[in-house]
């Protein structure tokens, strides 16, 4: 293909991401503890970056400090605005010994955060420090997988522009492992009935306290062992599973109510870029039209700007 967007196949970088999602947790949990609470969780996001995923700038005593994964040198490399640094090697190691060592690394700068030290949205919960299981780390795998998110992040990026109303940063969730923009109509939406594994229904509640079209990327799992684009909104209006959406490879899955589309249509197309965008602006109309927003006044266009 002459798009090189990179190939990347479930099976082959399951167990691996099994293992960095438990990794990004704690990170998340780390940015978590340390942030002000933003509206819908935006405060515990990770970022896709020029080397990998990181967590941004967060507050400690005096100053900032900020964790990157780094999946082209395969280290965490933690820096602070007071002139410290501390490294940690990524291998085939177990997440226990992952938590135990970047801890002792946060302990040598003086950085004091207290997590709560078990999975979030995860059917199994093991406790981070004695997970001895998960220990896969395939080196070519999570730089692919990375390599992909740089590309749909700039794709997300581009979309998120189109919009005047509010909208979530482009961010990446460690709970679900996913890659997600969210626009906002401006109402506040019925409670959220919550169901998601080991996480708070308050916490579920507040992240869709107001109506959403939501799309984002997934790698998969063991029940949907597929990377996929997904659409969806809430409140969902019965008619929107019937509203036609682009291109024609994408389609809706009743058991999750979300329109997807496989990456591997996407990678494969002769403009993946374009592609995508067929796919986010479709949904988002789907969304946008049988929840009545007002669209005259939600959407933009800087085109005009961009060219000056």
């Amino acid at each position: 293909m002459n798009n090189n967007w990179p190939e990347i196949k479930f099976e082959v970088l399951k167990e691996t991401l099994v293992t960095v999602q438990l990794w990004t947790q704690i990170a998340g949990k780390i940015r978590l503890v340390k942030m002000p609470w933003l509206n819908h969780s935006w405060h515990v996001t990770l970022y896709v970056s020029p080397r990998g995923l990181t967590t941004g700038s967060i507050p400690f005593g005096n100053g900032i400090f900020q964790i990157d994964f780094d999946f082209i040198a395969h280290q965490v490399n933690i820096i602070s605005s007071t002139n410290q640094q501390q490294q940690i090697n990524l291998f085939q190691r177990t997440v226990a010994s992952f938590y135990k060592e970047l801890f002792e690394r946060l302990t040598l700068m003086g950085i004091d955060a207290p997590i709560y030290a078990k999975p979030n949205e995860m059917e199994v919960a093991v406790p981070f420090e004695k997970d001895d299981i998960h220990f896969h780390y395939d080196k070519h795998q999570i730089n692919l997988f990375w390599q992909a998110l740089v590309k749909i992040e700039t794709v997300f990026t581009r979309f998120r522009s189109k919009f005047n109303g509010k909208c979530s940063p482009v961010h990446f969730f460690w709970g679900g492992f996913d890659l997600a923009v969210t626009r906002f109509s401006g109402r506040k939406a019925p409670k959220h009935a919550g169901g998601v594994p080991n996480m708070p229904l308050e916490v579920m509640q507040e992240a869709y306290s107001h109506e959403v079209s939501s799309c984002g990327f997934w790698p998969g799992n063991d029940s949907f062992p597929h990377p996929v684009f997904y659409a969806y909104c809430y409140p969902t209006p019965q008619s929107y599973k019937d509203q036609p959406v682009n291109p024609k490879q994408a389609f809706y899955n009743k058991d999750l109510g979300e329109f997807m589309l496989y990456y591997e249509d996407v990678r494969t197309a002769p403009d993946p870029e374009t592609f995508l965008l067929e796919f986010l602006q479709s949904t988002y109309a789907a969304a946008a039209t049988t929840g009545h927003w007002d669209r005259k006044s939600l959407e933009c266009d800087f085109s005009d700007l961009e060219a000056r």
